[in-house]
């Protein structure tokens, strides 16, 4: 039952993002190792969209460590049936890090029999585009699942989710699979365990930052990360790496008369007024912005198809097919409409 429910949820989230995100760009897919156990390491600019998304591009089941607070509960089936295993972090307590042994045993047995787990190597998610420091975690549950197994291979994968937009819907996605780092070549060389652990998660932050469009903070960060919009988002990603890197692209166009694009905006969200009223509430109800496009991603299309299921139900008993059709496909056209338009508000 479990099995069934990951992977019509995996189905679900997968047309989700075809309507959430204009264009989805993968790369580096046939980089993924066949011969042992890996974990994915992502960058973490997007809440729990980030887990949906990776578990949705992989072609195969996934574990994936999530924050504990969340675990527990009337939702805890659900949990178990999507693979999350807790992490206990010094904020729950000293006494909950114990429960981390337990956690990273059943990974490194997970690992040692070819299974995928994804651990986002940053700790804490974020709003920005550069990689921010690497914890160790990740770099020591693969040095000592590859202890304990010499026969299977163990690797690490950086992994990169870039976001046109961090908070609005319709952007494009590109996601990089770096090349695979083998972890066995770290047991041979008699450096003691930290200086091998720094090792490790240095060539990681390596390998993570060649996945992003932009990757370091330095002091023209600001002026890169405007380069980062619609029309340069269509490039490819080495193209657009490369582009912001020397600071070659077009920057954003911008809409002079921001009042008439707002009352533009506001029109066409008449049609769906209800919906978008509800899930602004919602995001009302969080202070961390990180969150905005997982909310809108889950909640706003969940709370769209309620929608136009009601008025299509509704006009079909009152009117007639075609005029049910005719009103959701005008609904449909009225949102993208706001959603291109927002993209030029200041």
């Amino acid at each position: 039952m479990k099995k069934l429910f990951y992977h019509f949820i995996k189905k679900i989230v997968r047309v989700g993002s075809i309507g959430y995100f204009r264009k989805i760009k993968i790369y580096g897919l046939e980089n993924i190792p066949k011969d042992g156990g890996i974990i994915f390491s992502p960058n973490h600019q997007g809440a729990f969209l980030d887990a949906l998304l990776v578990g949705t591009i992989l072609p195969r089941e996934v574990t994936s460590l999530t924050r504990s607070d969340i675990f527990g509960g009337s939702f805890q089936w659900f949990f178990d049936a999507l693979r999350m295993l807790p992490v206990y972090r010094i904020r729950n307590g000293y006494a909950s890090l114990k429960k981390n042994e337990l956690v990273f045993k059943n990974c490194r047995d997970l690992l040692r029999k070819k299974e995928w787990i994804v651990i986002f190597s940053e700790a804490a998610h974020h709003n920005e585009y550069y990689l921010q420091k690497l914890s160790k975690g990740s770099s020591r549950l693969a040095y000592e699942s590859q202890l304990e197994s010499n026969e299977v291979p163990i690797y690490l994968m950086p992994l990169g989710i870039n976001y046109g937009h961090h908070q609005k819907p319709r952007c494009d996605l590109h996601m990089v699979f770096g090349e695979p780092i083998r972890v066995h070549k770290y047991l041979i060389g008699g450096i003691s365990k930290p200086e091998t652990l720094n090792k490790i998660k240095n060539d990681l932050e390596i390998g993570m930052k060649k996945c992003l469009w932009l990757p370091n903070k330095d002091s023209n960060y600001s002026e890169k990360k405007k380069l980062i919009h619609r029309k340069n988002t269509l490039l490819d990603f080495n193209d657009l790496r490369n582009g912001i890197d020397k600071n070659i692209l077009d920057p954003k166009k911008k809409f002079k008369n921001q009042q008439l694009l707002r009352f533009f905006i506001v029109t066409f969200s008449v049609p769906n007024f209800p919906p978008l009223f509800i899930l602004k509430i919602i995001l009302g109800l969080f202070t961390d912005i990180v969150f905005y496009s997982s909310l809108k991603f889950t909640a706003g299309i969940l709370l769209l198809i309620i929608w136009w299921l009601f008025l299509f139900l509704f006009t079909l008993f009152y009117f007639s097919l075609i005029v049910s059709v005719s009103l959701i496909a005008v609904c449909y056209l009225c949102l993208k409409v706001r959603q291109y338009l927002s993209f030029y508000i200041k």
